[in-house]
């Protein structure tokens, strides 16, 4: 196989990354010729894509047409509960596992992320990395698969609870938080500190829907 072959993305990656980067929203129709086009394959491996995330439930059938699926309000709560249990147990494990080093990068990055408390779509992203930076420090390879697919599902919510005014900064609090637990060790404060993170983010995102708050 040449190197050139070897560097392609599959479909069904290429499909998920656009839906995890806004480029496709909640409600958008998934059309096969298009995608095939786009991406620069056949349409064959674009059509068993679409099937895979049809049965996934990331996509939804409208008559003859597949739509980026939306969650409604109890799946929303399903996918909180589920998270804040998976991402409590990495903060949990991180404390026990994690290299100095990688303690050191998790301070960084909620110092960094600091400079985006008024850009919410690029915060949005930053706490994708952080997150993702702190399961990988709990160096379990099965619980990070696992939240890999929780944290591309919560792609299918219409926005981030970060365009609330204040959640920015309140968020990148929680993570110093939640880092400071790590540094110590203490993993049932960091497990905590984590799901009480995810509770006020998803209290946020009800209230926003509910038309309570303001966004920034």
């Amino acid at each position: 196989m040449s190197r050139q072959k070897s560097e392609i993305k599959d479909p069904y990656e290429l499909i998920i990354d656009a839906i995890d980067s806004g480029a496709y929203q909640p409600g958008d129709r998934l059309v096969e010729a298009e995608l095939a086009e786009r991406f620069g394959v056949s349409r064959t491996p674009i059509r068993e894509a679409l099937q895979r995330l049809e049965t996934q439930s990331f996509l939804h059938r409208d008559g003859r047409s597949l739509m980026v699926a939306t969650l409604d309000h109890n799946q929303i709560g399903e996918l909180y509960t589920v998270r804040a249990e998976l991402e409590g147990l990495a903060a949990y494990l991180a404390a026990r596992h994690a290299a100095p080093e990688e303690i050191r990068v998790l301070y960084d990055m909620v110092e960094s992320d600091r400079e985006y408390v008024d850009d919410p779509q690029t915060l949005s992203r930053a706490n994708r990395r952080f997150h993702n930076q702190l399961h990988l420090a709990s160096h379990n390879n099965f619980l990070i698969g696992q939240l890999q697919q929780v944290h591309r599902t919560m792609a299918l919510l219409a926005d981030t609870s970060l365009v609330a005014d204040g959640r920015g900064e309140q968020a990148l609090n929680e993570h110093l938080e939640i880092v400071r637990a790590i540094e110590t060790k203490d993993g049932e404060a960091a497990r905590k500190a984590l799901k009480q993170h995810l509770s006020f983010a998803f209290e946020t995102r009800l209230k926003l829907d509910a038309g309570e708050l303001q966004s920034a």
